[in-house]
């Protein structure tokens, strides 16, 4: 069965920086793309950024320039680098990835981390 854990969430001050790991584990035979969203109070689920079997990403205007997606093929583990981090951007952050597995192309969503950015 395939599962996607993630890390890396907290509390961080403002101008901060964290990184958000997510580990697909399971037989996957390819990535189609992984990506990550968040979700804040009252909002509905964003996607941040999306890195494509090919390694192209894609970024979502609020986070261009201090967020960054990179992937390890080797682990099948998606990373985000989320820099100058600012009070909005607090929210739990999900990780979502379409693989191809035994049962053909499927999505998956991680548990989410939450991260906290405050002083």
């Amino acid at each position: 069965q395939v599962q996607l854990v993630e890390s890396g969430g907290g509390l961080v001050q403002p101008g901060g920086s964290l990184r958000l790991s997510c580990a697909a584990s399971g037989i996957i035979f390819n990535i189609n793309h992984m990506g990550w969203y968040r979700q804040a109070p009252g909002k509905e689920r964003e996607l941040l950024a999306l890195i494509t079997g090919g390694g192209s990403t894609n970024y979502a205007d609020s986070v261009k320039g201090r967020f960054t997606i990179s992937r390890d093929n080797a682990k099948n583990t998606v990373y985000l680098q989320m820099n100058s981090l600012k009070p909005e951007d607090t929210a739990v952050y999900y990780c979502n990835a379409d693989l191809g597995t035994f049962n053909g192309r499927r999505n998956y969503w991680g548990q989410g981390t939450q991260v906290t950015v405050s002083s």
